[in-house]
């Protein structure tokens, strides 16, 4: 006997419309195919059945399967005579369900006619609702959407007719919550059906069975499968009603004071805002302290005045631009478009708590915020000692069209389970526009829903219509309890409406005509809801206008105070910065060195491997070679000078964190700073070990998923947080660093001057010329250098006293070529009184030259070591030539300047050619550039040629950011201009190098000849 039996068409057509009479029913009948040319959020329609599947034969080996784990295909006729024959023959679940079937059957006379198929069928029909229940859902509010609704949630396809609706039915008692709890096995099919519809099949789409998490999905049906419809409470309706007020009244006002400037409203989806209350303050009720909020440039200026509770008139002084007043020492950089800026503030919960909120700045490249939100929550949450991760929470606010096309969205999603980047889930919501500023969805994506992204890590979805604020509410909270429960992602899918298209001066109905006809004409949330609390005698006209006239008053009231609002502070987000200095403001230069003993006490202790860990022989060879570094002193290379910097800092009491693709072991397997026990597979970190009691995450070294943009943006935002750590991310090759171009154009390299946000990233790209061809050579140099905001004309103050050169560049850039200057360099991120990015050119081949090592004196603070000078021990931002030359050499014709690798090279060439004639000096420090010591050069040796060498081709590389620069210094001692510098390197080239190992070679070989020739270089080259 078959599983499903055929229903008759007027059986079908009948129950369809006993269904469609119901009140708790949608009215909506099966829908034609979408019209031509149209489709609205969702993409795909699914097709009616062909025909009822037909179960296959299946041998009674099989009836051992639990019909919970999928297995519904076996004959349930010879599962019941296995059962009758022998309980234990069959599942455990299979077992159970026989059990309470044939118990109620004896007692419930309603219920005596019930087949066994029958209850299948009917668990069948249940799960279809939960699997397919949103396709029917009412989610679109202008209800434009055309979609098939499947047939799979048509209870004539499972046999069911009229005459079946006021039966009742068994549907058994299962490990599950909801309609199959075991508090209520026996309802009518139209009460299931009922309930099914206002559950599944209302203004909220629930998708969550693709979640492969039974007690996930239980939690989940318990709040879905309630026994009575949801709703709220008077005083809880004045709540909602209050806020949507405040959320329409504010655009409202906003339109009408400043009708001509852009402010990327809400208009359409004003229910985000009590939403986004209603969620915080559920979260703050569950143990959330701190929220972090990313979100893009709609409806943004409404979340910072209603949500984050930034003052109004701050607000309304930034629509008249006003620049913040003149103070000492104030740094108010460049500033930014109102509706790109953030804040910070603690503000009240409705359950009487307090909850910081920190909505991040960001800039108009959507969703490029979303990595940096998720780095900063985590940071938050080491700081607070958050261990279990319920204090500190990120929510990210998405449009429809970015969630699904921003590649960084599943690069972050993709991050949120991993140990060392997992924040314990964040909340995303996304304002479903249902069309991308002029774009239809069946142009922006592939999927059915814009979330579907959010299936690959098993995160529920919330689809909820924008038109039904207590709706949006529900899954709002909802949102919150799940984040709390299960410490995982959730999205809430708000679909809504733009009412002006994609800002106040578009014209969407150019593109979406239909669309906006239809906009032009429909309510606003606010009037749905105020006429749903009126009709159902919840509220009266005159208390609604009453509200409304409370907020109209605080409204004007807060202009009238805008007009005079000057700001007059720096606004930091976190107390962690009190007393860093600005810009304009004075640091003190510190000195770098650590004391002798702490290098040799760390050293010890980052050359040792426990005697009990069967660490590979070619590790163990490598800390052996290292310990013996720190015994004698001498030959310190590139890996033993990093765990050095890492080490004196942990032991200072400062974090540190470095993550990147192979990171640990280091991509030329140089590092090692975790390694594995060859037996066992046990994990050993000697940075974990630096001080008793050590906190394990103090140092933290992470492998990262192969991702460049989502990973710098990470430990970007985690670097904001606390300037009493050295956040680092290294490149697996400088090359790779492009992927993540936009995290170093919109926010390391102008943040601070955008946003008056410091931080002290430090990003680690490997890079130089040795032959590996064009993708794993340059770190593009040129561009990072580009970016630099020094003026090449001007010369700073370089006395050291009085120097803020570095504070006024955005950024440094490095191109290191000691141990011990890298060892400095690093240190100096963290011993001055602000904070600025750090790029480092490090190294490939020097990781193990010969001559690239440094004696442990040079890293210590001790009078008279080769490392000190008058000022102490410090990075050195130029190395001047290694020959001891007296403060003046006329004999030398010619003076090299150069960076990175290729000085090893030059002064290999010149010590074989002996050439004593010529002076190398090495920039260090390429920006900001130091000027103070080329000009000592420049006067050091007055006869000689002055010129550039570089590996890279003319066109890249440092060449024409140092030649304007040195050409100021040039003329700043009287040496001639920028035209008396001469090139020595590679020819402009479209690629960063050559594939060809001997064409590399050659050119190597040419451009280091080339600047030690014995004749005069012409100019340029």
């Amino acid at each position: 006997m078959a599983w499903f039996r055929a229903a008759s068409t007027a059986a079908r057509v009948a129950l369809r419309r006993n269904i469609a009479q119901s009140s708790h029913h949608c009215n909506r009948t099966l829908a034609a195919s979408p019209l031509p040319g149209f489709r609205a959020f969702h993409t795909t329609v699914l097709r009616r059945k062909a025909a009822t599947p037909v179960p296959r034969a299946v041998p009674l080996s099989r009836l051992t399967d639990s019909f919970l784990n999928g297995t519904s295909s076996v004959y349930l006729e010879e599962l019941q005579r296995a059962w009758e024959a022998d309980p234990d023959s069959v599942d455990e679940s299979w077992d159970n369900f026989f059990r309470n079937f044939v118990g109620q059957a004896a007692t419930s006379p309603g219920i005596s006619g019930q087949t066994i198929q029958e209850s299948m069928r009917l668990l069948l029909l249940v799960r279809a609702y939960q699997v397919y229940g949103h396709m029917k859902a009412n989610l679109d509010p202008l209800g434009l959407e055309q979609r098939e609704i499947p047939e799979d949630i048509d209870p004539a396809l499972y046999g069911f007719t009229e005459a079946d609706l006021d039966r009742e039915f068994f549907l058994g008692v299962w490990r599950m919550a909801g309609f199959l709890s075991e508090n209520r096995p026996v309802q009518t099919l139209r009460a299931i059906l009922n309930r099914l519809e206002q559950a599944y099949c209302g203004t909220i789409g629930y998708e969550y069975m693709h979640i492969a998490d039974r007690e996930k999905c239980n939690w989940l049906r318990e709040r879905i499968e309630t026994i009575k419809p949801r709703g709220y409470s008077q005083e809880r309706s004045e709540v909602i009603l209050d806020r949507l007020i405040w959320s329409s009244q504010f655009e409202n006002f906003l339109a009408k004071k400043w009708p001509a400037q852009k402010r990327f409203g809400l208009e359409g989806a004003e229910t985000l805002i009590p939403g986004m209350k209603e969620m915080f303050d559920r979260s703050s009720d569950l143990g959330v302290e701190s929220i972090v909020i990313g979100m893009p440039h709609r409806g943004r200026l409404n979340v910072l005045g209603n949500v984050v509770r930034k003052p109004l008139r701050q607000i309304f002084s930034e629509f008249d631009k006003k620049k913040p007043k003149d103070e000492d020492g104030l740094y108010t950089g460049t500033g930014d478009v109102k509706y790109h800026l953030g804040t910070s503030y603690d503000r009240p919960t409705r359950g009487g708590r307090q909850i910081h909120l920190s909505l991040l700045a960001n800039p108009s490249h959507l969703e490029a915020v979303d990595p940096v939100v998720v780095g900063k929550t985590r940071a938050k949450q080491y700081y607070s000692n958050d261990f279990d991760r319920t204090k500190n929470m990120g929510v990210l606010i998405h449009g429809d069209g970015s969630f699904a096309g921003q590649g960084v969205v599943y690069e972050t999603l993709h991050l949120s389970g991993l140990p060392n980047y997992t924040t314990g889930g964040t909340i995303h919501i996304v304002v479903n526009n249902q069309v991308a500023f002029t774009t239809d969805p069946q142009a922006g994506r592939s999927s059915q829903y814009c979330t579907d992204v959010a299936k690959a890590l098993s995160a529920p979805i919330f689809h909820v219509n924008g038109d039904d604020v207590e709706a949006v509410v529900h899954v709002s909270e909802l949102a919150s309890e799940w984040r709390q429960k299960f410490h995982s992602d959730v999205v809430v899918d708000i679909v809504c409406y733009r009412r002006h298209g994609h800002n106040e001066g578009d014209e969407p109905s150019f593109t979406q005509p239909k669309m906006y006809q239809v906009i032009r004409n429909h309510p606003n949330a606010l009037e749905i809801y105020e006429k749903k609390l009126v009709e159902s005698g919840t509220f009266s006209r005159e208390d609604i206008d009453k509200i409304n006239h409370k907020v109209e008053t605080i409204l004007e009231e807060e202009f009238s105070y805008s007009k005079d609002y000057i700001p007059n502070k720096r606004d930091w987000l976190s107390a962690y910065w009190t007393g860093f200095k600005s810009p304009e403001q004075i640091s003190r230069i510190r000195n770098t060195g650590v004391k002798p003993e702490i290098l040799k006490r760390v050293g010890e202790a980052i050359t040792t491997i426990p005697e009990n860990f069967k660490a590979h022989r070619g590790i163990k060879r490598v800390f052996d070679q290292r310990a013996q570094m720190i015994q004698t002193g001498e030959g310190i290379d590139w890996a033993v000078a990093e765990a050095l910097a890492f080490a004196t800092l942990i032991v200072e009491g400062n974090h540190v964190r470095l993550s990147g693709q192979d990171v640990e072991r280091g991509t030329f397997s140089h590092r090692h700073a975790v390694i594995h026990d060859q037996e066992t597979g046990d994990i050993y970190c000697h940075l974990d070990h630096l001080t008793m009691n050590q906190n394990e995450e103090m140092f933290t070294v992470s492998n990262s998923s192969l991702s460049e943009f989502a990973v710098l943006g990470f430990e970007l935002g985690y670097s904001m947080e606390n300037p009493n750590s050295l956040v680092l991310w290294e490149a697996q090759f400088g090359d790779f660093a492009n992927g993540a171009h936009i995290i170093f154009d919109q926010f390391l390299s102008s943040g601070e001057s955008k946003w008056l946000r410091q931080t002290g990233l430090c990003v680690l790209l490997p890079h130089g010329y040795d032959g590996q061809g064009p993708e794993h050579s340059s770190a593009r140099l040129e561009r990072f250098l580009q970016m630099s905001d020094d003026n090449p004309y001007v010369i700073p103050e370089m006395e050291p006293t009085l120097r803020k050169q570095i504070q006024e560049c955005n950024w440094q850039v490095v191109n290191v070529t000691t141990p011990a200057n890298y060892f400095h360099v690093l240190r100096r991120q963290l011993h001055r009184d602000f904070r600025k990015p750090l790029i480092v050119m490090s190294p490939k081949s020097l990781l193990r030259h010969k001559d690239c090592k440094s004696n442990l004196s040079e890293f210590d603070d001790v009078a008279g070591h080769p490392g000190f000078d008058k000022q102490g021990t410090r990075f050195k931002r130029l190395i001047k030539d290694q020959n001891d030359h007296k403060d003046r050499e006329e004999g030398i014709s010619r003076l090299v300047l150069c960076s990175g690798k290729v000085y090893y090279e030059l002064d290999d060439y010149r010590q074989k050619s002996n050439r004593k004639d010529v002076a190398i000096c090495r920039v260090e420090q390429l920006c900001p550039f130091p000027y103070d010591l080329v000009q000592r050069e420049l006067k050091r040796y007055p006869n000689a040629e002055i010129v550039w060498c570089q590996e890279e081709p003319m066109n890249m590389g440092a060449y024409h950011y140092i030649a304007p620069r040195l050409g100021t210094a040039l003329r700043s001692v009287g040496r001639g201009t920028m035209e008396d510098i001469k090139y020595a390197g590679r020819a402009p080239s479209a690629s960063t190098a050559t594939g060809f190992f001997s064409v590399h070679e050659k050119e190597q070989h040419e451009l280091v000849e080339k600047a030690l020739q014995p004749e005069p270089i012409n100019f340029p080259f």
